[in-house]
């Protein structure tokens, strides 16, 4: 039988970046492809290139053998491809019933009025996607699952050859997973195509046929799930290398005092949920790593801490409840960001950036510490008067991370600190962050991705995963359990 959807050399360019090259896949009619890769690999350009929210610079889109590479998208859907978008996009004035509704009209201007089995069909795909019970309210008052159900609903309402999921178990319970999982793979039965977009191998893993891993643009493997989590080159992108854990002193015989103490943490985006009670200590002197993949939830769990995201449940430091500080009150009292983003004033210098930090400090006390960070960080002393803006992404990561310890705080919260960088800057960071543990009380929590930077600097280690917690161990352990499991 003929593929439906035939990629062949699909490449895109915005500039002089290239966010796509050379892409290849088949996609079978009753077959799902996962398409994987960490942020900023791709997945959705490639996505919105089929559909035609994107126009290619080269290459070759085919649904059911016809060339639609460079339509418009409302063409392509014609043609017989649905999307579901991971952001649901209802009308809000229309009933969930008006909404599919509105997918099943006719194309035609000529044919304005609805058929009268339009209604009829519209239940039929409400029952399938288990909204029947919600037809008549408005999208604004649904839960976020069934918003996600709507979406998948208006994408299939024409029933397509080929239809495109972008990240959809983003936000949902295990449960709902599950359910929603169950939903995808009755294409498989009805002879559809589907692509499946996502972060990581294993949430995909009992739903696809085959995967295709890519990083930076480009193919890095492909083949069954568990072919593709035992590929070296996607554990290192994942991973960043082979998982190693250096031993670490043993804790004081009474114990740590306990530093920061996260109680049941929930947090939503709207209807999305970020975090699902996630409770973690960390003991003074310690380096707790939090390890999971791009929209595990770290960045939230952070932000929470910080005071930047409001959350039900509780966050205790030195035993003070936090709650109703302000996120500089906060940092005041000791627990200091380095953001994955950096925040730098791009157009303030390398030293004006770490005055900035230490305005709070008297001036011979800011002199030493910024005589401390020179040392840890040489590059800066070099780069004093140069522009942020201009410094290469490493240098930044390293003025982001002085300008944070410029502050002197108590607890240090290092938010994706390798995100991007080069492996000798990686080695440059690894060493200041061992020299930051021997030779100071500072207590540091680390959000990672890369677990070969995470699990040498760690007394114990969290897994995060879809908004919960589901591991936690000293680093040892997790070489030995939870390494294998992570992608």
């Amino acid at each position: 039988m003929p593929d439906l959807l035939e990629v062949s050399g699909l490449t895109k360019r915005f500039g002089g970046l290239v966010a796509v090259r050379d892409m290849h896949f088949t996609i079978a009619p009753g077959e799902i492809l996962g398409l994987i890769g960490p942020n900023g690999s791709g997945k959705s350009t490639v996505m919105k290139l089929i559909m035609g929210i994107e126009r290619p610079n080269a290459g070759s889109v085919r649904i059911d053998g016809v060339e639609v590479a460079g339509l418009a998208s409302h063409q392509i859907a014609r043609m017989g491809v649905g999307i579901v978008f991971q952001h649901s996009r209802p009308l809000h004035r229309q009933t969930v019933l008006e909404n599919i509704k509105l997918a099943l009209l006719p194309d035609s201007l000529l044919r304005l009025f609805t058929a009268s089995h339009i209604e009829d069909r519209a239940r039929a795909i409400a029952a399938r996607v288990h909204l029947d019970h919600v037809i008549d309210r408005l999208p604004g008052t649904l839960p976020f699952a069934d918003l996600r159900r709507l979406e998948l609903a208006r994408a299939v309402a024409r029933n397509p050859k080929v239809v495109l999921v972008d990240e959809p178990f983003a936000g949902l319970t295990s449960t709902e997973v599950a359910d929603f999982s169950n939903l995808i793979a009755s294409f498989r039965a009805e002879g559809h195509a589907v692509l499946l977009v996502d972060h990581n191998v294993r949430g995909v893993a009992a739903l696809v046929d085959q995967v295709l891993a890519m990083y930076l643009g480009e193919r890095i493997a492909e083949g069954s799930a568990e072919q593709v989590m035992r590929d070296e080159k996607v554990r290192q992108v994942y991973l960043g290398g082979a998982i190693q854990a250096a031993s670490r002193p043993a804790p004081p015989s009474g114990g740590r005092t306990t530093l920061l103490d996260v109680e049941n943490l929930s947090v939503f985006y709207g209807k999305a949920q970020a975090l699902d009670g996630v409770s973690l200590s960390v003991g003074v002197g310690e380096c707790v790593s939090v390890v999971g993949l791009n929209g595990a939830g770290k960045t939230t769990l952070f932000n929470t801490i910080s005071g930047l995201v409001p959350a039900s449940g509780a966050v205790k430091f030195d035993g003070k409840d936090l709650r109703g500080r302000t996120p500089a009150q906060i940092a005041r009292a000791g627990i200091v960001q380095c953001p994955e983003s950096r925040e730098l004033f791009g157009d303030m210098s390398v030293r004006e950036n770490l005055d900035l930090g230490g305005q709070h400090l008297s001036r011979a006390n800011s002199t030493r510490q910024l005589e401390w960070l020179l040392d840890l960080f040489p590059i800066l002393k070099s780069r004093h008067g140069q522009a942020a803006r201009t410094l290469s992404g490493g240098e930044q990561q390293m003025l982001a991370i002085a300008r944070a310890l410029m502050m002197q705080p108590r607890l240090l919260i290092l938010d994706e600190p390798t995100l991007g960088l080069a492996p000798v800057i990686l080695e440059q960071l690894s060493k200041a962050l061992e020299t930051l543990r021997q030779t100071t009380d500072i207590t540091v929590l680390l959000g990672e991705q890369n677990v070969t930077f995470a699990l040498p600097h760690a007394d114990r280690v969290y897994v995060l995963e879809h908004a919960r917690f589901i591991w936690e161990g000293t680093p040892e352990r997790f070489a030995i359990e939870a390494g294998a499991q992570f992608l």
